[in-house]
């Protein structure tokens, strides 16, 4: 799947970021983990790794394929893994279908925090 990205207005006039990309998730094995924002990573949590998006952005990813949306917080960097666009909880991808191992295109709504409260939780 190509990426698709692009801004728009919310009707506050806030830009939203959208983006069509693969989602992934974390292995347990990060479970407890550091993540960028210095917390504690929750498996269960519903927390998501972008690459680019300010950390304390709040987002919304659609699965593609079932039409499932879940709302996420970006708390920490990746995907490292090529193609991949971001990298969701497990608690975050069962809400989305997406089962162990696997991958789903997605798309990404994501509301651009202003820059001094991007690290709030």
């Amino acid at each position: 799947m190509k990426d698709k990205v692009t801004v728009k207005q919310d009707d506050k006039s806030q830009p939203i970021v959208e983006q069509v990309g693969e989602a992934s998730f974390y292995g347990a094995g990060f479970h407890g983990k550091k993540t960028a924002t210095g917390e504690k990573f929750d498996q269960n949590d519903k927390t998501a790794a972008h690459p680019t998006l300010p950390l304390g952005t709040k987002a919304t990813v659609t699965n593609l394929e079932n039409g499932a949306s879940v709302d996420v917080r970006i708390n920490d960097r990746g995907p490292y893994v090529k193609g991949r666009d971001i990298d969701l909880s497990k608690g975050a991808a069962k809400e989305l279908g997406i089962t162990k191992g696997g991958v789903a295109p997605v798309k990404i709504d994501a509301q651009v925090v202003p820059a001094e409260k991007s690290r709030e939780k």
